[in-house]
């Protein structure tokens, strides 16, 4: 059922870095019935907050983007924490918008759900053929996870979820915590801060031989309103920019941009994580008449550029 500007949409994790994004774009076109619940007020790992917020809310539809997630350090240090709290509020959310009847339910998954040795261009139809990377498994089983939930409950009870699995993700309003953050914006702060310090080396993790792909945050979330208006399939889809970079590279470039002139010194006792990641897009083009349409390095520059005027 097409969704209407007219319907309340509940967006979990709206007040986040995607979710800043999401609701910018359902504001654009019209969508002003949101509804965005914080931390505070609504522990969504609690099946009774999910359900006192559906009763508070009373939603069309939901749009899940909260989750609890890090980089590699973090994912480290909290596998079980990143598997319940990711697992139940899939769990709670979906099952209480069955419950109410929402029209559209969109999940957003986690590139982390593919198998560690996974072929590249990673294929939707290779999402079970094998298990995810060790120090992200327990994030990205649990994801994976909320797809069967999909699924299974569009099969006996025709809910209308729909799954989508974005690729690495950057941007301005990123996470710059070096304990949690992910690639891009812990280099973008490395860098700018040694530049500013004049110190002459960084220290960066792993030996820089694995790729990513990265998809900007803005572009993300234009692809996840046109999902929840148009997309009506239990098929996942991926949502990347096709663009593979080894992360050598892609930190040189950062250290580029960001103006920082001295050496990389890469630290081999690090984990370097999943060896390559670069998704096949073709059934996003298909299916949502979407491709992602901004450069990296022009996504670097502008995220680069936020940091530099909110670090503070």
């Amino acid at each position: 059922m097409p969704l209407s500007p007219s319907d309340r949409i509940l967006v979990t994790g709206g007040a986040g870095f995607l979710g800043s994004f999401v609701v910018e774009v359902l504001h654009r076109k019209g969508y002003k019935n949101l509804v965005i619940p914080r931390r505070k007020e609504y522990d969504l790992t609690t099946e009774a907050e999910v359900a006192r917020l559906y009763e508070d809310s009373k939603p069309s539809a939901v749009i899940h983007l909260a989750a609890e997630v890090g980089g590699i350090g973090a994912n480290r240090e909290n596998p079980g924490r990143y598997f319940f709290a990711n697992m139940a509020m899939g769990l709670h959310l979906i099952e209480h918008g069955r419950r109410v009847g929402v029209k559209k339910f969109v999940q957003v998954g986690t590139i982390c759900a593919y198998p560690n040795l996974t072929p590249v261009p990673f294929k939707e139809s290779d999402l079970w053929n094998g298990y995810p990377e060790v120090t992200n498994a327990p994030y990205g089983v649990a994801k994976k996870a909320l797809l069967v939930m999909l699924q299974s409950y569009r099969q006996q009870y025709q809910f209308p979820g729909v799954y989508l699995l974005p690729v690495n993700l950057y941007g301005p309003r990123d996470n710059f915590d070096l304990k949690s953050s992910h690639v891009i914006p812990a280099l973008i702060r490395k860098m700018v801060e040694a530049r500013d310090a004049g110190r002459d080396t960084v220290e960066a993790w792993g030996t820089g031989s694995a790729s990513r792909e990265f998809l900007y945050a803005p572009d993300c979330a234009e692809a996840i309103v046109v999902a929840a208006e148009k997309y009506e399939s239990p098929d996942p889809i991926n949502l990347g920019s096709g663009r593979e970079i080894r992360i050598k590279e892609l930190t040189e470039l950062v250290a580029s941009l960001a103006g920082f002139k001295g050496k990389i010194v890469w630290d081999p006792t690090k984990p370097d994580g999943q060896p390559r990641r670069c998704l096949d897009v073709s059934r996003a083009k298909s299916e949502l008449q979407w491709t992602a349409e901004t450069p990296l390095e022009k996504g670097l520059l502008q995220t680069i550029a936020w940091y530099e005027g909110n670090r503070k």
